[in-house]
Parts: C-alpha cells; sequence; structure tokens
C-alpha cells in the first residue's frame, strides 16, 4: 500500500471489561500455529466523557497533530489521553516496537481508559503482532479503533482473541458528520440492525458505475448473504496470509479498501487472496473505495494498463458470491465504523449494506 503520499496530507491537514457473546459463539484461526476457537467478546459500549487512550502503532504523529485528536473526541463527547510514548519518533515509526507494544499494553490495563483510537496508520503495525500479551487484551476488552496500517492489529487481536475491533476513523481523520454519526451509532449505542448507508466521494474513480441510486456504487456480483465482518486494508490483509495472524473466510462477509496502488498491484493482491482460498470460502465481498488507484495517463504504462474496473470484474466476477464496490469506508472523507466480528448482512441488487447485531453491551 502507498500511503506516504495520503499520509503526509492527512498529517499536515491535520471499556473495561466485555461479555461473550452466546450466538454462533466460535470462531477459528487458520495459521501455522494451532489455535484455540475463539468466542466473540463484546466491549462495553461508550459513554460521553469516557477518556480514551490515543496509541500510535504505526507511524509517528506530533503534538499538533493530539490536538487535531483531542478535538476530534471532544466532538463525540470522549477525552483523549496520551499514551506514555505517543510522541516518540524513531525514523518513520511512532517509536521502537517495544515502546509502541507498551502503550498498546498501557491503555487496555488502564481502569480508567474505556477505549483506544490509534492516532494514524502509516507503517509498522505488522512489526509488533508477536510482541503483543493477548490474554492481558482478552481478559481487559475494550473498543478499539483505526485503520489502513492498523488493519493488521484489529485482525490480530479478534483472531487470536475473539475481541470484536472496529475498522474506523483514526484520531487525525476527518471527523465530518457522516463519521461521527456512525462512530455514535455503532460504538455508543447497541443496535441490533443499522443499515449503512453510503455517500461515496469525487475520489471513487471508477467510471460507468451501475447503480440505481446513481451514488457512484458497482454491482459486480448479484445476491444476498448474511456472515460475520472481516477485513480492512487490502495490502495488509495480505501481508496477514499464513502467519499466525491470518484469518479464517468461512462465514465471513470480507470488506476490502485501498489507496494508492496501481491496477496491476491490485490484481496481485486479489489473486494471492483467490489463492489462498479466502474468497473461495467466503460469503461476499464488499469493498470500500479505493483511492488513488488508476494507473495516471502520464504512466509509459499506460496504454498497456487494466483499468481498476476492468481488474475487479476480472478477479471478482466468477466467484459466484455477492460482490460490491463503492462503499463509504477507506481513505474518504465519509468513514463508516466497521465492527471485525459482527454479523451483517449486503444484498447488492438492492444497494443494502446492516449490521445485524450490536457490535457493543
Amino acid at each position: 500500500m502507498n500511503r506516504r503520499k495520503f499520509l503526509k496530507a492527512s498529517t499536515i491537514s491535520v471499556i473495561s471489561a466485555g461479555l461473550i457473546s452466546l450466538d454462533q459463539p466460535f470462531l477459528f484461526s487458520q495459521s501455522k500455529s494451532k489455535s484455540k476457537d475463539r468466542r466473540i467478546i463484546k466491549p462495553k459500549r461508550l459513554k460521553e466523557d469516557d477518556r480514551i487512550g490515543i496509541i500510535a502503532p504505526a507511524s509517528f504523529i506530533t503534538e499538533e497533530d493530539f490536538e487535531k485528536i483531542k478535538t476530534n473526541l471532544e466532538g463525540i463527547g470522549l477525552f483523549a489521553v496520551p499514551s506514555k510514548n505517543l510522541f516518540k519518533k524513531i525514523g518513520y515509526l511512532a517509536g521502537d516496537d517495544k515502546e509502541r507494544v507498551e502503550d498498546l499494553h498501557e491503555m487496555f490495563s488502564r481502569k480508567d481508559i474505556a477505549g483506544i483510537f490509534c492516532a494514524r496508520g502509516g507503517y509498522g503495525t505488522p512489526r509488533i503482532l508477536k510482541m503483543i500479551d493477548y490474554d492481558l487484551i482478552r481478559k481487559n476488552p475494550k473498543v478499539i479503533v483505526g485503520y489502513s496500517d492498523i488493519t493488521a492489529l484489529l485482525i490480530a487481536i479478534f483472531v487470536k482473541t475473539g475481541l470484536i475491533t472496529f475498522h474506523g476513523a483514526v484520531g487525525i481523520s476527518t471527523f465530518n458528520d457522516f463519521t461521527k454519526n456512525y462512530i455514535k451509532r455503532v460504538l455508543f449505542e447497541p443496535e441490533n440492525y443499522l443499515e449503512l448507508i453510503s455517500e461515496p466521494e469525487i475520489s471513487n474513480e471508477l467510471e460507468n458505475t451501475t447503480s440505481s441510486t446513481g451514488n457512484g456504487i458497482l454491482k459486480i456480483s448479484s445476491g444476498k448473504v448474511e456472515g460475520r465482518l472481516i477485513g480492512g486494508n487490502l495490502s495488509l490483509l495480505v501481508s496477514l496470509l499464513g502467519t499466525d495472524f491470518d484469518f479464517n473466510p468461512e462465514n465471513k462477509i470480507i470488506f476490502l479498501e485501498e489507496v494508492g496502488e496501481e491496477p496491476y498491484r491490485i490484481d496481485r493482491m486479489l489473486t494471492q487472496l483467490i489463492n489462498a482460498k479466502k474468497l473461495e470460502k467466503c460469503k461476499a465481498v464488499v469493498m470500500g473505495v479505493f483511492s488513488n488507484c488508476e494507473i495516471k495517463k502520464e504512466n509509459p504504462s499506460f496504454q498497456d494498463s487494466f483499468t481498476l474496473r476492468e481488474v475487479l470484474f476480472d478477479r471478482l466476477g466468477s466467484l459466484g458470491i455477492p460482490v460490491i464496490y463503492g462503499l463509504s469506508f477507506g481513505h474518504i472523507r465519509n468513514k463508516f465504523t466497521l465492527p471485525i466480528g459482527t454479523r451483517a448482512m449486503i444484498d447488492v441488487d438492492n444497494e443494502k449494506f446492516a449490521l445485524i447485531e450490536s457490535a457493543v453491551i
């Protein structure tokens, strides 16, 4: 994932215990190691005036960035608490691996911290996965939110503990009304049915999309199914294949987003998911916006390249499962908060995407 330009621009512009869900309680981790079946753990919902730990598992932030994070969280009634090493910087990382893990452990351990928001994405999250105390997290389940490079952490925690994690805005994201609405609806208000209504943006680059509502949604393969959500950034999902943090695709709706990757790289990564039998065994594929993923006209290879649309139809159109592109998540302003591990429904023909159980208690 080529996130450097996106993240540089973003930077410049810039709760306690949970209960175990007893419906369909078992999930399996497919990895090289033998892992136990995991029961779904739902974290406690957030409420106004909660103290939220801010960590940076990947790239560094500045004190100016933290001021934006404080303002963003105040806008949804929360109070931002910096982790001990939040402003550390070593190269492109927010401190060394040990310091970043210490901050994660600190915020899961502290009784005064109700939830955790990751400050930003960038690079570096996969480096810390083997250092994490997953028993600590399982015993102290809390809401944890992030996306992009943070995908690796969200998937690893879910696979190793069964704790529902949340793919959504990072601290330095734009907290517009759309994004704040879904943060509140998913993290603050347990609802057994929540329709996620997309408002795709200009950054949806596909032309000639087929949509009854004219909203830029691309219907690649019809169908209606239910399943548990799992997914995130395509590059990070692919990076977890064959590791101890690999995920089981069975009975899952896989959701994907990406930024800054040309069509041939999208082709390669989708092919890897196919070859790993992830897309063969899942229930559906739901995509957000793949921002800046078309080859530029000035590129010498432009005439010989497939378009992003052509790649998506070629790789995903014959899977025999529902596939849709253009929903409101990814490196865009309007972001859903998507709970990894929660049951959801996708109806491609009617362009309906919904959570069908609450993600918090």
